[in-house]
Order: C-alpha cells, then structure tokens, then sequence
C-alpha cells in the first residue's frame, strides 16, 4: 500500500537519475569530442611556456636579484599569468572575439585561485621539506595545472 507521501521522493529520485544520466551523456560526448583533446594538448602546450615563464622569473628573482621566495613567487605568477591569458585567448581557446576585459577578469579570478593554492603548497614544501625553492616551486605549479584548467575552460574562456 502506498500514501501520497511517497510520491515526492519518487517524483525526486526520477528528477536526479536523469540529471545525472544527462551530465553522463555529456561527460561521454566531452570525451569523444576531439576538439576537447586538441584544447587541452594546445593548453598543456600554453601552460608548459607559462610555467617555465614562471620558472625562469622565480629562479632570476631568488637567485640573481636575491628577493624573498614568497614575494618572488607573486611576481613569477604575475609574469606567468599575463602569458598564458594572451595564448589561451588567442590560440587554446579561440575566445578572441569576446571582450578582453571581461575574460581578463574572469582568467585572474581563476589565476588567482591556482595561485592560492599552489602558493600555500610551495611554502608547505618549503618549510616542512627544505628542498631548493626553484624545485619547490615547480613541484606547486604541477600539483595546481589540472584545477586551473577546469575552471579556465568552464568559466574563464567558456569554451
């Protein structure tokens, strides 16, 4: 025997089995889709010259201008940041034809987030590990790729 009080809970769990079979078709159709792999080998490719952009700043800020690793660590993000904004807009994700203020702002947001994060690692290698600073921070920008490219791709660029 079955009350009126059941039918809400059924009519919900209808509601959620095809919300999540419908993000399963879209996640299989991402997958297939070879422009998404393109995207992602030509963001891999903008983020490898970001991060040795990043690298190569970080390193000449510590080593030869004699700057703190923390406040060395912002300005190779700076550095590294306005890098890979102009490749992904113009070449990984197509997206020249919005308006750059508004994606610049949105890329930074995003930027800004990875950059917490990787931040907070890279003082965490630092002072629990004492390895190099250079390694440290190469370690830290690694470890944040893959969440900058989810949030770059769905909010950022909206590709």
């Amino acid at each position: 025997m079955t009350s009126t009080l059941e039918f809400p809970a059924i009519r919900r769990r209808a509601r959620v089995r095809r919300t999540v079979d419908a993000t399963r078709l879209r996640f299989k159709h991402g997958i297939r889709h070879p422009e998404n792999w393109k995207q992602l080998v030509r963001f891999l490719c903008v983020g490898t010259s970001g991060y040795a952009v990043n690298l190569a700043v970080f390193a000449a800020c510590v080593h030869a201008l004699g700057i703190d690793y923390r406040i060395s660590s912002v300005i190779a993000f700076l550095f590294g940041c306005a890098n890979n904004f102009w490749w992904n807009r113009h070449w990984t994700f197509d997206a020249a034809h919005h308006h750059p203020a508004e994606q610049g702002v949105r890329f930074f947001l995003v930027s800004l987030l990875v950059f917490g994060f990787a931040y907070a690692m890279l003082v965490a290698i630092v002072t629990t590990t004492g390895i190099e600073k250079v390694l440290a921070q190469a370690i830290a920008n690694a470890a944040a790729t893959p969440l900058s490219f989810l949030a770059q791709k769905l909010w950022s660029f909206r590709a």
